[in-house]
């Protein structure tokens, strides 16, 4: 990959992924927020500006690697919003709510970037330009890492979405023994990220793809 490829990648996928990474955090507080626990901003308003939830190796140095070094696969995280369950007005409910909303805001973000890419892109204004054609690519990254990341975070492995709801649904002694999990479970999936990628990669692809091409035909 030369120099110019690796400028182009950096381009159109700093926006989509910072984003990707951190309106899900934000989304979480603010439901955690309207839950009834005010652990994420006890002073006031949680902020909305997603530079304040940059995870220095998560958000930047992990992300910026994948994208340098041509790898199919781009992951990272952002820093995360501290939330206290027990708060909630109804707390195993409530629970669930706030595990789905990282997907949830995974999901919206991509039918906006479809918009992104489909729409804006093709307008006459832009004329097939060089503006255009980066757009559209922006737009198409867009789609992509956020409907991967709303499947990887479906995984039944806590502290990720579907673990969250996973401890919730189960009967509670069920659900403290998959807890324990949580504070190595992050781990366990970085670590077969980076040593089983090509089997997560095709273990996933198919429903990564689902929704892709689910979303496109519906913006078109």
């Amino acid at each position: 990959m030369d120099l110019n490829q690796i400028l182009l990648g950096i381009s159109i996928s700093t926006l989509p992924l910072l984003l990707a990474l951190t309106v899900p955090e934000i989304a979480r507080g603010r439901v955690a927020m309207a839950l009834g626990d005010k652990t994420p901003s006890p002073r006031g308003p949680l902020s909305l500006n997603p530079l304040k939830y940059v995870h220095p190796i998560g958000t930047l140095l992990l992300p910026l690697l994948t994208v340098v070094l041509g790898s199919p696969l781009v992951f990272g995280w952002a820093r995360p919003v501290a939330v206290d369950p027990r708060n909630f007005r109804h707390p195993r409910s409530g629970f669930v709510w706030l595990a789905a909303t990282g997907p949830l805001a995974n999901l919206v973000m991509a039918f906006i970037w479809a918009v992104l890419w489909i729409r804006v892109a093709a307008l006459p204004v832009l004329g097939g330009s060089n503006l255009a054609s980066w757009i559209g690519y922006m737009g198409k990254f867009g789609v992509t890492i956020n409907a991967f990341l709303g499947v990887l975070t479906l995984l039944p492995i806590p502290p990720f979405a579907g673990g969250q709801i996973l401890i919730a649904v189960l009967p509670r002694e069920a659900g403290a023994a998959l807890a324990r999990l949580e504070p190595y479970g992050f781990y366990i999936v970085l670590g077969l990220l980076f040593l089983e990628m090509s089997n997560i990669i095709a273990i996933l692809s198919p429903t990564v793809w689902w929704v892709c091409t689910l979303i496109v035909r519906i913006v078109s």
